[in-house]
C-alpha cells in the first residue's frame, strides 16, 4: 500500500559535515559539541566583548596563526572545537604571554605541570611557549579531566583550578545534598568567570552579527608547515632566510630563550606555508656561517658591567642576550652567551675584592653552539614554580594541576 504523502512530515533539513568550510569559523561552529553554559555571568562578558569589538577582532585575528592547527588536532581526538577558543581566554593568542603565577604561552603551563607533560624549560628553550608542543600538551590535559570529571565545563574548571580543587568541591556538594553541576560548585572568583568567557566567545563566533562583531577572514587551510634543520641557526639568520620580518619569526617560533637555536635542540623550524621554499633555497645557497654565537665561562667572580667592559661588549646587549637583571654578580664558572667573534682572552684591570653576593650555577664551557652535544647542560638553571598536587602524570585518566591565578585548593 502506498503511503499517503499528504500525511507525512516534512523533510528534515541535513548538514553535510563532509563538505569543505569556507573558513575556520564554519568549521568551528560545524564542531560545537559542548553543552551551553546558562550563566549570569555569561551575559556580562558578552556585554563586555560587544563593547569592545574591535579588540575582539584583534584577539580572534592573532590567532589565525595558530587556529587551523589546533582545530586539526581537536578533530583528531574528537574533541570539541569551541576548545580552539580557549588560548583568547588563557592568553589571549599570545604565545609569548606570561602571567604572575609564571604561566607562559599560548596555553598558560606553570613551570610544574610544563615539566610533567615533558615541556622542556632550561637555558636555551622554554616549550611551554612552543607552539606544537604546548598545544599537545594541553589537549592532552583537557582530555584527561573530562575523563576524570566526565563533564566539559568541570573540566575546564579543573584546568583553571586544578582538578582535584574541583573534585573537592564536587564531593562536598555531593555529600550535602547540592547539585554538582558547575553553576552549583564554590569557586574562587577568576574559574567562576573562566568558562563563562569562553560561552560567551563561543557564542559570538556562532553568530558575530546577533552582537555586532565582525570576526576576521582567516581561511580554512594551513598557516604554516614544519621545515627540519639539522644543526643550530641563529634567530635572526633563521628569519632572514625566511624572507619573514622578526616578529612574525618568533611568533611561529617563540620558545627559545636565546638569540640561537642550538645544534642540541631537536624541534623543528615552524615557518609559513609561503616562505618554508624559500628558507629551504636560500639555506642551500648560504654560504656563511649558521650561527655566530659561543658560551664563554668566566674565569673569575664579576658583575655584568666588569664583564662586558673587558670583553668589550654592550653591557645592556649582554644582560638581554643572557637573561640577566641589571648589576647582576657572576660567579666564576658563570657561562654566558656571547658573540663569537669576542676576543675572551682581553684583560683590563681585574674587579675590586668583594663577597659574591650569590652565586651562580657553574656550567661547562662549549666552544660552538652548532656543536653542542645532544643533551642539554646538566647545570642549565631550573626554573622555579609552585608543585603540582597531583600525584598522578598524563598517562593517567587523571592529569598534573594546571597552573593558574586562581587560589589553589
Amino acid at each position: 500500500m502506498r503511503p499517503n504523502n499528504d500525511i507525512l512530515p516534512p523533510p528534515v533539513a541535513t548538514v553535510d559535515l563532509t563538505a569543505q568550510s569556507s573558513d575556520i569559523w564554519e568549521r568551528i561552529r560545524r564542531g560545537f559539541g559542548m553543552q551551553d553554559l546558562d550563566n549570569a555571568n555569561v551575559d556580562r562578558h558578552l556585554a563586555a566583548f560587544q563593547a569592545h569589538p574591535q579588540t575582539v577582532y584583534n584577539t580572534l585575528d592573532r590567532g589565525r596563526k595558530y587556529l587551523y592547527h589546533i582545530v586539526s588536532e581537536l578533530e583528531k581526538r574528537g574533541m570539541p572545537t569551541e576548545l580552539a577558543l580557549l588560548p583568547l581566554v588563557e592568553s589571549s593568542f599570545n604565545p609569548m604571554a606570561f602571567s604572575p603565577a609564571k604561566a607562559a604561552g599560548l596555553w598558560q603551563f606553570i613551570p610544574s605541570t610544563g615539566k610533567d607533560f615533558s615541556l622542556q624549560q632550561n637555558w636555551w628553550v622554554d616549550e611551554r611557549r612552543d607552539i606544537l608542543a604546548s598545544t599537545e600538551a594541553a589537549l592532552t590535559y583537557l582530555q584527561a579531566v573530562y575523563e576524570l570529571q566526565g563533564d566539559w565545563h568541570l573540566a575546564l574548571a579543573s584546568y583553571n583550578w586544578g582538578e582535584n580543587s574541583v573534585l573537592r568541591a564536587v564531593n562536598s556538594n555531593r555529600n550535602a545534598g547540592r547539585p554538582t553541576d558547575f553553576n552549583s560548585l564554590r569557586m574562587p572568583a577568576e574559574t567562576s568567570q573562566y568558562v563563562p568567557k569562553l560561552q560567551a566567545i563561543k557564542m559570538i563566533v556562532a553568530n558575530p552579527a546577533r552582537y555586532g562583531i565582525t570576526l576576521p577572514d582567516i581561511p580554512n587551510e594551513p598557516y604554516f608547515v614544519t621545515v627540519e634543520r639539522s644543526q643550530g641557526i641563529d634567530l635572526e639568520l633563521a628569519a632572514r632566510l625566511a624572507e619573514m620580518p622578526m616578529s612574525d619569526f618568533l611568533a611561529l617560533n617563540p620558545a627559545y630563550n636565546r638569540p640561537v637555536i642550538p645544534g642540541s635542540h631537536d624541534a623543528d623550524l615552524i615557518l609559513p606555508v609561503r616562505n618554508a621554499q624559500k628558507f629551504k633555497e636560500n639555506l642551500a645557497a648560504h654560504g656563511g656561517p649558521l650561527v655566530t654565537w659561543k658560551t664563554y665561562s668566566l674565569p673569575r667572580a664579576e658583575r655584568v658591567e666588569q664583564v662586558a667592559q673587558r670583553l668589550r661588549l654592550s653591557a645592556e646587549s649582554l644582560r638581554k642576550t643572557n637573561g640577566l637583571p641589571a648589576k647582576a654578580r657572576l660567579a666564576a664558572g658563570y657561562t654566558l652567551l656571547i658573540p663569537h667573534a669576542t676576543d675572551v682572552t682581553a684583560i683590563v684591570e681585574p674587579p675590586a675584592a668583594g663577597p659574591v653576593a650569590k652565586k651562580a650555577p657553574t656550567r661547562t664551557v662549549r666552544k660552538s653552539i652548532a656543536k653542542a652535544s645532544a643533551k642539554p647542560a646538566a647545570s642549565e638553571p631550573k626554573t622555579a614554580g609552585k608543585r603540582s598536587e597531583n600525584k598522578v602524570r598524563k598517562t593517567s585518566a587523571t592529569a598534573p594541576k594546571h597552573g593558574s591565578k586562581a587560589a589553589r585548593g
